[in-house]
């Protein structure tokens, strides 16, 4: 891998947009991933002709100012999370000058491989992720990475603060730069209403009367050894713990047909109790993915085993919330269970029957 530039892209300057400072809160939502690990995301896009030279002159500068144009609409993700001293829970926080960073590189390794369906090890996708860089008293909201891999494409890497914005606001985002870029982006670029991000947080209500936003922030506190209320608010997230050696990486395609005999085995399996179910391709792909995780990992009988899954939000509210809301509005359920369900000759059902019952919640 070699770097050819490190860069901030700014909201474009030739909008009054970027010379105003803007605020948003966190809601109990975001503060529930506050520490978390950021988000990492990878998307290829192939082009036979992508020389250095095509690359650095059509390619990248394309990719630059629309991007530019794409943060006067997200000013969120031009800015940095911040905690004031007078307040009592951190803030997303855009003033005048704020940008994303941008690290471009050019990598030799594979990149049919890479952006195929086949096995390779994971460590192998590990240089196209930017880090996202947090302090004590900043946080960037994301960091993005364009690698050039020459004459077959190029990789933009997506680095997300989970605090700032969930999947779905990432996407929508992403969903927006390509919008613009492929629209020419002229300096009045709009977006189409279900591109634009809905920004006013005060539709994020906290109907328990319990504080949740100040409840989960205390126990992130409480779980480092420090207080709110001291001058140690440090936003500095979890070190990632890391992933076991020796991973690898495929994508699986489930066929229509494959459902079909995944759905017949299950009702084999659970009999009667079967045809009250729910049996959609999810709940099937989450009860079959798990036995087979199970089963290849061994280990003993008797151990717990986590299967859960993130649920949005924002349809499920009431009053529902826009599907362009900018920020998390998702939660997670699952549950723990004994390996050695998954293990025996009917434990595809019992899987299957598990999983129903989580996704009913």
């Amino acid at each position: 891998m070699k770097i050819l530039e490190f860069t901030r892209i700014k909201p474009s300057p030739d909008s009054p947009k970027s010379a105003a400072e803007l605020s948003l809160p966190l809601t109990f939502f975001d503060i529930f991933w506050f520490k978390l690990p950021p988000v990492e995301r990878l998307f290829f896009y192939q082009i036979n002709n992508s020389t250095p030279a095509y690359f650095n002159s059509v390619i990248l500068p394309k990719l630059k100012h629309s991007l530019s144009l794409t943060l006067l609409h997200y000013l969120p993700l031009a800015g940095n999370l911040k905690w004031p001293s007078t307040s009592p829970k951190p803030i997303i926080l855009y003033t005048p000058n704020d940008g994303v960073s941008l690290t471009v590189a050019e990598s030799a390794a594979d990149f049919n491989l890479l952006s195929s369906k086949g096995i390779y090890e994971a460590v192998e996708l590990h240089p196209l992720t930017p880090e996202l860089i947090t302090s004590d008293d900043s946080a960037s909201t994301i960091a993005l990475q364009i690698t050039l891999f020459p004459n077959m494409g190029f990789c933009i890497g997506i680095t997300a603060h989970h605090a700032v914005l969930d999947g779905k606001a990432t996407t929508l985002f992403m969903k927006s730069w390509a919008y613009l870029c492929n629209q020419g982006y002229t300096e009045h670029s709009s977006l189409p209403p279900e591109l634009t991000p809905f920004l006013d947080r005060s539709v994020i209500k906290d109907v328990t009367g319990l504080d949740l936003d100040m409840l989960y922030l205390n126990q992130w506190l409480a779980s480092i050894g420090s207080d709110s209320g001291t001058n140690n608010k440090s936003l500095k997230i979890l070190p990632n713990k890391g992933e076991a050696p020796n991973l690898v990486r495929a994508t699986f395609e489930i066929t229509r047909e494959d459902f079909k005999k995944l759905r017949d085995r299950a009702l084999a399996q659970l009999s009667d109790s079967g045809k009250e179910l729910h049996l959609s391709t999810f709940v099937l792909t989450l009860a079959y993915v798990t036995r087979c995780i199970v089963k290849a990992r061994g280990g003993e009988d008797d151990r717990n085993v986590g299967v859960g899954f993130t649920i949005d939000c924002r349809p499920r509210l009431n009053p529902p919330v826009p599907e362009n809301y900018f920020g998390n509005c998702n939660t997670i359920t699952g549950d723990l269970i004994k390996a050695r369900d998954f293990l025996d000759e009917n434990g595809f059902g019992f899987s299957v029957h598990k999983c129903c019952r989580i996704t009913s919640i």
